[in-house]
């Protein structure tokens, strides 16, 4: 492993083989980093482990909090971007990509291979399916479930999560037109 300068590291947190973290990462109780992602192959029935070599890349100015847990890659690397904070009871799996800036809020799930953009907010208990990419300076709202890619500058809520501004109109119109059939 490869830690940077001024880091805080607090009891329990675990960290794997072949992890590289930046400067002035702070890193809470309980957090694990470089864990094996949750990778099976079913072959006749039977789920055989699928082996992740790859690495966690944490940049500079991070925060991860408390129970956290941040998965290697399958081949490649996971990579945290400068100044992501993240907070307690986090998930983000294998292959990810958050990019810097971003704020991940508690119960989140983020599923292998998704990229987040830069300036990304990931509010309480939403989650993201695998593979999905987010653009730049994005809110996805609490409880929301991110099923397909979106692109920038907007905020998604609901399941599956879609634009909020035009969900919420969308939404004001069916009642409207509800309560006028009644």
């Amino acid at each position: 492993c490869s830690i940077g300068e001024n880091c805080i590291i607090h009891s329990n947190v675990t960290i794997y083989d072949n992890t590289t973290i930046g400067n002035k990462t702070v890193i809470h109780g309980g957090a694990t980093i470089a864990a094996d992602g949750f990778g099976y192959e079913n072959n006749n029935g039977i789920w055989h482990k699928i082996n992740h070599i790859g690495t966690v890349i944490i940049g500079d100015n991070v925060e991860i909090g408390a129970n956290s847990c941040i998965d290697r890659a399958v081949l490649g690397k996971t990579q945290i971007g400068n100044g992501v904070k993240i907070d307690n009871l986090v998930q983000i799996a294998h292959n990810c990509v958050i990019g810097e800036n971003s704020i991940i809020v508690a119960g989140s799930l983020i599923g292998g291979s998704v990229n987040l953009g830069r300036n990304c907010i990931v509010a309480g208990n939403a989650s993201i399916s695998d593979g999905v990419t987010i653009g730049d300076n994005t809110t996805v709202l609490a409880k929301s479930g991110v099923t397909k890619d979106h692109k920038g500058d907007q905020a998604l809520s609901g399941f599956p999560a879609a634009n909020h501004k035009e969900e919420s109109r969308y939404q004001a119109f069916l009642r409207r037109k509800f309560k006028s059939n009644n």
